[in-house]
């Protein structure tokens, strides 16, 4: 995730025009052998021109970039209709379970069932959640930057190393 998260970031920080990749969801990030991801397809990317409302445009990609990182971590499509209803989607679900019974709505394949319910685990992915949850707040002013995004997803694989 954080390989995928810095390829979103830099159009958005690395250079004068901010590219919006519009079609951010796992199918399209690639692994290469050694495990790297890359962001693939941006045939449906934006080009934003530069302008007094950074804050807004800073925020968009990180939407994409929260849900992305939900489905992943849920192993479930925000349009699963076993789960998900006009009342009930991908975010409200996670919501409602975090923190208390964060087992139920992730992978259970990220989980070993003899692990500690204080795992390193299981607090990076409550870290990753937190982090997903930050993306995908109501307001795009509210979002955080997909700058943050990669600091912060750093500062969890640093944690999550040393523990």
């Amino acid at each position: 995730m954080l390989d995928a998260a810095t390829t979103i970031e830099y159009p958005y920080h690395g250079n004068d025009t901010l590219i919006v990749h519009c079609g951010l969801k796992p199918a399209n990030v690639l692994l290469n052998e050694d495990m790297v991801a890359y962001v693939g397809d941006f045939g449906i990317s934006k080009t934003l021109a530069v302008s007094k409302s950074m804050t807004h445009t800073e925020t968009l990609g990180t939407l994409g970039y929260g849900i992305m990182l939900m489905e992943v971590l849920a192993k479930r499509r925000p349009t699963d209709e076993e789960v998900f209803n006009e009342y009930l989607d991908l975010r409200k679900w996670i919501t409602q379970a975090f923190p208390r019974t964060m087992r139920d709505v992730v992978d259970g394949n990220l989980f070993s069932k003899e692990e500690q319910i204080n795992s390193k685990s299981e607090i990076c992915i409550a870290s990753m959640i937190e982090l997903a949850l930050d993306c995908t707040k109501e307001t795009p002013e509210s979002r955080i930057t997909m700058k943050n995004v990669v600091k912060r997803l750093n500062r969890i694989k640093n944690t999550f190393l040393v523990m």
